[in-house]
């Protein structure tokens, strides 16, 4: 690199920044490093299938390094503290980067509204960390049931709430159901008798509030089909002593928690409070530069676009604008490099999918107001899912798995894997 090379960094390794950088990686004519506190990308829609023991964590994550090997792109491993804008400096928990250009391509974090016991004691459902810590928790408990003879502690440990009713509670509660309609009945034979409840509480009217009327309601009889007790127009209040307290006044005793009820961009020190608007996520111009920031951008979730007519109140916090924020942002520094206009962001829509359980899956697509359910939504589902993974080998694995799980109604995955440091290690 010589010294005249334009230094941009991009803070985050998800849709957004991966696309971002994979584009950039074409061109030599700029100096990029990624950052992100974990050494590897990974595909979050499925976070939940490793949570339940379909799929195995490596068929869903891939190392940047050896992403980026061979192409123009550097690699820094390191949680982000701070930026100081006035001297174009990141710092982080490794060390200080240079810039001039510093993109946020950061996501969102699970938010608990201020529910401190829910933060303390509920299982997120927002990383590969809290897919396996869920996949431990429901497996141990499953294991203690089988043991006590407690009558009242046995329904607790046997009952799991799950707080959303978007995509991610709707498919952990079709996944679990499937679970116990086929697996805890085989191979738990102490649990026979005993009743595997599954309650999904939102605070909505309807499940999957941004699809249409038709998936909502297709995705609220599939999932009573599977036996989930679900409630709507109702809020998990608190969660202490093997209790999920509801808004309603009533509690469900339940040892288990699955939150998955909303989330929220990050805020970092140095980017001024003003910057920030709705869900914390950053304002943004049509070109994704962060308001009052000359040199600073922001990608997918963790941006709001308030001037696009079409939107509003921001663009959704989907897949499909990350990425085409992302494509769209490289295309950009093209433009500035060869002094070009630039291409102010336009959202395509692409639709919306949720799967629900076994040939059960609701699709909707925007061109002629196209609706799919069942078996041939659930069929689309999984392959625009697998395609969407990154290389050829997490594809394989995945298909291989899936198919499995599909025509023997069975997984191999359960197991349950505590991973330690020694002493000596931790303290260093």
């Amino acid at each position: 690199m010589n010294n005249g090379t334009k230094k941009i960094v991009v803070v985050g390794g998800g849709f957004a920044g991966i696309n971002l950088v994979r584009k950039l990686s074409k061109y030599a004519s700029y100096d990029v490093t990624l950052v992100d506190k974990n050494n590897y990308n990974f595909f979050p829609p499925l976070v939940y299938q490793v949570a339940t023991g379909f799929l195995e964590n490596s068929n869903i994550r891939y190392p940047f390094r050896k992403l980026f090997r061979d192409k123009n792109i550097r690699f820094r491993m390191g949680a982000l503290i701070s930026v100081i804008p006035q001297e174009n400096t990141l710092v982080l928990d490794t060390g200080n980067i240079l810039y001039d250009y510093l993109i946020f391509a950061t996501g969102t974090e699970t938010n608990y509204f201020g529910l401190e016991n829910v933060k303390a004691h509920a299982i997120p459902m927002k990383t590969l960390d809290d897919a396996l810590l869920m996949r431990n928790i429901l497996l141990e408990r499953l294991e203690k049931a089988t043991i006590t003879q407690d009558l009242e502690e046995k329904a607790r440990l046997l009952t799991v709430v799950i707080a959303g009713g978007g995509p991610t509670g709707v498919e952990i509660s079709g996944m679990l159901a499937e679970l116990r309609r086929s697996t805890v009945r085989r191979e738990y034979p102490e649990l026979k008798g005993s009743r595997f409840n599954i309650y999904l509480v939102n605070g909505g009217g309807e499940l999957l509030s941004p699809m249409s009327v038709k998936s909502q309601k297709y995705t609220l009889s599939s999932l009573e089909k599977l036996g989930v007790n679900i409630l709507l127009n109702t809020r998990v209040t608190d969660f202490k002593e093997s209790k999920v307290y509801l808004g309603s006044g009533e509690t469900i005793e339940a040892e288990t928690l699955i939150w998955a009820s909303g989330v929220r961009a990050m805020s970092f020190d140095g980017i001024p409070k003003e910057v920030y608007g709705g869900g914390n996520r950053m304002i943004v111009d049509r070109f994704n530069k962060v308001k009052d920031m000359d040199n600073i951008y922001a990608l997918g979730d963790t941006c709001l676009v308030t001037d696009d007519p079409a939107y509003p109140d921001g663009h959704p916090q989907l897949a499909q604008v990350a990425i085409q924020q992302g494509e769209n942002l490289a295309e950009n520094f093209m433009n500035i490099l060869h002094n070009k206009p630039l291409k102010p962001f336009q959202y395509h829509d692409k639709g919306t999918m949720a799967i629900i359980g076994r040939n059960k899956a609701v699709a909707d697509i925007p061109f002629k107001n196209i609706h799919f359910q069942g078996f041939i939504a659930w069929c689309a589902w999984l392959f625009i899912h697998l395609m969407s993974l990154l290389n050829y080998r997490n594809r394989m694995k995945t298909l291989y798995n899936w198919s499995v799980a599909y025509f023997t109604k069975d997984n191999s995955l359960r197991m349950i894997v505590r991973p330690r440091r020694k002493q000596a290690q931790t303290e260093k």
